[in-house]
């Protein structure tokens, strides 16, 4: 194989790997939202059964799994964050925003006392409801609509697709990137101000000083 081959499968791979990361990540993004808006049938269901034992794997695996889909969404939208992926491929222009909205969702579990506490819950389910509109959305109406033809896909498509619209599209990258840098930077101080917190000292006796 010439160089020029062995570069050209390595861009086919490339493709292929960030358009299937941009579709599954639809799916992602529609679990991940059903999952928190069905928790009050998830708990309603916790009643039914008839052992201890049955409820607590069955919370256990719904909260792991929700919480999983989450982080699973802001992880796969990295590709949004790198502009020449950005620039070159058919993706959701605010795909990056989205993944943001993902982000802030998985910081407020970190720091929050999560589905205990109902307000900070129903942030999360917002954020999640927001990330799937700009995710979604643009998918569907921009980047599945790029092989169709007709007046109002030709206005509307441009738009939403990051390869039509790279001016746009790389603005919102590096709006993307400084948001989740200065949620990540949120995330690493709240860690490391609870490891500073010393735990109380077992005195004579039992005696807690």
């Amino acid at each position: 194989m010439t160089a020029d081959q062995v570069s050209g499968l390595f861009d086919a791979g490339e493709a292929f790997v960030e358009g299937t990361i941009a579709a599954v990540l639809v799916v992602l993004w529609v679990a991940a939202l059903g999952l928190h808006m069905a928790r009050p049938l998830m708990a309603r269901t916790t009643g039914k059964f008839t052992l201890r034992l049955g409820a607590d794997l069955w919370w256990i695996i719904y909260i792991g799994l929700r919480d999983l889909l989450t982080l699973n969404v802001f992880l796969g939208s990295f590709i949004f964050l790198y502009p020449d992926v950005v620039k070159a491929q058919d993706l959701p222009i605010t795909g990056g925003l989205a993944g943001v909205c993902a982000f802030a969702a998985v910081l407020i579990k970190l720091m929050t006392r999560n589905d205990a506490d109902r307000r900070w819950f129903t942030v999360q389910v917002l954020l999640l409801a927001l990330g799937a509109t700009l995710y979604v959305g643009p998918y569907i109406l921009g980047s599945q609509m790029t092989l169709l033809s007709g007046q109002r896909v030709d206005q509307i498509m441009p738009f939403l697709t990051s390869s039509r619209n790279p001016d746009l599209a790389l603005a919102l990258a590096y709006l993307s990137a400084a948001l989740a840098g200065i949620l990540g930077v949120i995330a690493v101080a709240y860690n490391l101000r609870l490891t500073s917190i010393r735990k109380p000292e077992p005195g004579p006796a039992g005696v807690t000083r």
